[in-house]
């Protein structure tokens, strides 16, 4: 059999849409072999082929008044024909999907595919089968497979690469956080930071004597939020927090030559905690009991002039490290403490340092250990809680001597807990709901600030809130405050809604605060002179200093 031409046609056979020459054929000739196939197909009595002088047409009506038709020789085998014509048949729906003159349209070089399977050049039958024909047409390549599986795994490679990059980015960032703000960051406010947190909101009426609260239009889960920046003033804050009485001018100095090496450039703090701290007009004290200089948190104390040194400065001290699941469950708490001491005049020197060890040695069970300094007389401290170098030895003069230390591991070491709970809505948006919870009632935590990303520059839609925020808009950060967490006020909230879709964007979840409320039990009782018993004035501080607090 020799097949010249393979066709499809609408409108009762007068419309060519797709048409396969298998020899060499001009395309004058197969226009005028395809227009005469109608003519031919009306006077005919036979229903599957019609032939003339010098071809005969093979065709078998489809769908929507559509035909499939076969231009062949005189001399092909007709039943060979008929057969060619029945597999197109089957060939051209599996292609199209549809038999309607649009899918034709839209799968025409599919078809032509098809054809070429069937027939090949010359117009001579292939042996095949329509699943060979549907293999064939998918191109099915075990190497193309192959080179695709390696570029993705390339890609997803780089993709965890990129990630933990990222990772490694943001943690660098909220540990610079963490430690600007508990450091107190750069110092008063001498000009417009490079970034600064805007957009401060409460959660409730200002307290009297902070009339000026409401100008930051934040949004609170129980008063109303004041209006926007309004003030034409550089700064918005510069007004807080200032002294109504004149002030001082500033004592006349000599102007001196360029000196190199000073210390100018120490004192500057290239970080977003300083900007904050700066554009908020906040001292650079490390202990402020008012963080952002707003007013929220107690009055700040008149500046004294420095005391004279005492004769001795002792330091008790927790350092606290604690990791929490995104539910808020405890997952590692250590705590280290330490107790300092530093003569600082020779009236220190020898010195009994006297702690109560009856009491904490029997509330410290399984769990704590506790080791003092190799110079200390370890027998004398067993004996009766007194610590004092060996051999009534003097302490050295300006140096801090750690002479006790201790440490615990324990759920129970966290003071408080963060959980925190982001929820796609499905709708591009994203509902976050945080919430802390006072893990010891004994606890008295001051000055927390919540650190995380929010993934986006765009600022958090709060929808309720205890305490008080802030959102820095060039990083996507917000800070989540609070004055005072203690048994009075152990638990707090804050939902908000803000666009995006990740969920893990808002971790690391970083805490800073300040306490005084130690885990162990550890009081200095006494301090007293080792010679003649008398007391010693002394310079004490006890902290609680969050090494690492954070929700992940």
């Amino acid at each position: 059999m020799v097949v010249l031409s393979a066709s499809i046609l609408s409108n009762r056979g007068s419309k060519p849409l797709v048409s396969r020459q298998f020899v060499e054929m001009n395309r004058l000739r197969v226009e005028g072999l395809l227009a005469a196939f109608p003519k031919l197909m009306g006077h005919s009595k036979q229903h599957t082929f019609v032939e003339t002088d010098a071809v005969r047409y093979v065709y078998q009506p489809l769908e929507n008044a559509m035909f499939l038709l076969l231009i062949t020789t005189k001399a092909s085998n007709i039943v060979e024909d008929l057969g060619t014509l029945r597999l197109l048949a089957k060939v051209v729906p599996d292609v199209t999907g549809s038999i309607s003159e649009h899918a034709v349209n839209e799968h025409a070089f599919e078809i032509l595919f098809a054809f070429d399977e069937v027939l090949a050049v010359g117009g001579y039958k292939e042996d095949v089968s329509p699943s060979a024909i549907r293999t064939n047409l998918e191109m099915h390549s075990h190497e193309e497979e192959m080179a695709l599986m390696l570029k993705k795994s390339k890609e997803d490679a780089a993709k965890e690469q990129m990630q933990q990059q990222a990772k490694a980015i943001k943690d660098r960032q909220m540990a610079a956080l963490r430690d600007n703000l508990m450091s107190g960051g750069a110092g008063g406010a001498g000009g417009r930071p490079p970034s600064g947190m805007v957009g401060f909101g409460g959660g409730g009426p200002p307290a009297p004597g902070q009339g000026g609260f409401d100008v930051f239009g934040g949004q609170g889960g129980g008063g109303p939020g004041g209006p926007g920046f309004g003030a034409p003033d550089d700064n918005p804050y510069a007004h807080l927090g200032k002294s109504t009485e004149p002030e001082p001018e500033a004592p006349k100095t000599i102007a001196k030559g360029m000196k190199l090496g000073g210390v100018g450039g120490a004192k500057k703090k290239d970080s977003l905690m300083a900007g904050m701290l700066a554009e908020d007009n906040l001292a650079a004290a490390g202990g402020s009991a008012d963080p952002f200089g707003l007013g929220l948190g107690a009055p700040a104390a008149p500046a004294m002039s420095a005391a004279p040194s005492a004769p001795a400065t002792i330091v008790v001290e927790e350092k606290v490290q604690v990791q929490m699941s995104r539910e808020g469950e405890v997952q590692s708490a250590d705590v280290k403490g330490s107790i300092t001491y530093t003569a600082n005049t020779d009236a220190g020197a020898l010195a009994n340092v006297a702690v109560n060890k009856a009491i904490y040695g029997q509330r410290c069970g399984a769990g704590w250990s506790f080791a003092t300094h190799p110079k200390v007389d370890k027998k004398n401290y067993e004996k009766s809680g007194i610590l004092t170098l060996k051999g009534g030895k003097p302490y050295p003069l300006n140096r801090p001597v750690g002479i006790l230390k201790w440490n615990y591991s324990g759920e129970d070491a966290a003071p408080f807990t963060v959980n925190c709970w982001p929820e796609d809505e499905g709708s591009g948006t994203l509902t976050v709901n945080m919430e802390f919870e006072l893990a010891r009632p004994d606890a008295v935590i001051t000055d927390v600030n919540i650190l995380f990303p929010l993934g986006t520059t765009d600022p958090p839609a709060i929808e309720s809130i205890d305490g008080a925020y802030k959102h820095d808009p060039s990083t996507g950060m917000m800070c989540w405050h609070h004055d005072v967490i203690d048994a009075n006020n152990s638990t707090g909230s804050l939902e908000f809604r803000i666009a995006g879709s990740d969920e893990d964007v808002f971790f690391p979840v970083q805490i800073a605060f300040t306490s005084q409320s130690l885990l162990c039990p550890m009081e200095i009782t006494g301090l007293t002179n080792a010679t003649s018993g008398a007391s010693i004035p002394n310079n004490m501080t006890v902290r609680v200093v969050p090494e690492s607090y954070q929700c992940v």
